[in-house]
């Protein structure tokens, strides 16, 4: 099992924190998570993305959920990755938030593949120039 990657939160203003890490510096786009057990009334997790390096191993991060509770050193964990939320043909006429969790109240989806919220738009040629009609089920 590899070493996790750990930082501390340094400042937090607004839904911006600033996070210091001694080993390796995440990338942009990574999602950052904080377990948030010991703040009252909360889901146990907030996640963060990686918005700008900042230097002398600082990042500058954009939370995805409220930061209030949020204290300086708190243990702020990498996850190596961008958020993921799942696709394919189970998440159709599903409702989802930003971190691929569901909210119409029907369960949570089983699907076997993820994908980044941050992909590169397909190639012109893969896209489809004939009028159709889109159907967006509102």
């Amino acid at each position: 099992m590899s070493k996790k990657n750990i930082g501390k939160i340094i400042s937090v203003i607004g839904p911006v924190v600033d996070v210091k890490f001694t080993d390796k510096l995440p990338e942009i786009y990574h999602a950052l998570e904080i377990d948030t057990t010991e703040i009252e009334g909360d889901n146990n997790r907030l996640v963060l993305e990686v918005h700008q390096h900042l230097g002398n191993d600082k990042v500058r991060a954009v939370a995805m959920g409220s930061t209030d509770g949020l204290k300086r050193q708190m243990e702020v964990v990498d996850t190596g990755a961008p958020i993921q939320v799942p696709v394919g043909e189970k998440v159709l006429g599903r409702m989802f938030n930003l971190l691929g969790e569901t909210i119409d109240n029907k369960g949570e989806v089983k699907t076997d593949k993820t994908s980044s919220i941050h992909r590169q738009a397909p190639d012109f040629s893969e896209q489809s120039t004939e009028a159709e009609i889109l159907e967006t089920g509102i």
